[in-house]
């Protein structure tokens, strides 16, 4: 039977053989395809050394050969690092308080994206103002005139937990991309 380890929340996904793997995750709902997904196929053997049942050939082993055992052991256990936090607490930042300051940041937004690439919240962290010598505008047939024509501003947003960082429109210009799709509608 195989099964999966879902990178999110870390818990063992059994899939039914007959109905093939999960798509995505069914506690907490995350994609469980490509990079993201963790796929551990495990035999008779490492059954038994998880679940403790060891056969009487392996009572007779040595010390060193006990060592080995328990190494391999508790690296079955251990899951690739996800979260890019987790380097900065190796290096003796203090992650309780940025995550208390991070709260207050997001109770006081608006608008609260998710980050598409690991689904932590995103802060927003300035505006940018877009202008006519930096961008130069779409204009499709069927409009005959530009989608959205500059000065408009984008919020910039910046995620808690990987970094990334990701542009959307500010909402008056959200407002105005509107107005102009829609007014090419007969």
């Amino acid at each position: 039977m195989e099964k999966t380890i879902c990178p999110w929340c870390q818990t063992e996904i059994v899939w039914d053989e007959e109905l093939g793997p999960e798509e995505e995750c069914p506690y907490c709902h995350n994609e469980l395809k490509g990079y993201r997904t963790l796929t551990v196929d495990i035999g008779e053997e490492e059954e038994e050394m998880l679940n403790g049942r060891q056969s009487d050939e392996h009572d007779d082993e040595e010390a060193g050969d006990e060592d080995l055992l328990a190494w391999q052991d508790e690296g079955l256990h251990r899951l690739p690092v996800l979260h890019t936090l987790q380097k900065y607490e190796e290096s003796g930042q203090d992650l309780l308080a940025y995550e208390e300051g991070v709260e207050k940041v997001l109770d006081s937004q608006e608008e609260v994206p998710e980050c598409p690439h690991c689904r932590e919240y995103m802060l927003l962290t300035g505006t940018r103002t877009v202008t006519a010598d930096t961008f130069v505008p779409s204009v499709p047939a069927p409009l005959g005139k530009p989608v959205l024509e500059p000065p408009f501003t984008m919020n910039i947003y910046v995620c808690t937990g990987c970094f990334q960082v990701q542009h959307s429109l500010a909402e008056d210009d959200r407002l105005r991309l509107m107005h102009a799709l829609g007014s090419g509608r007969k």
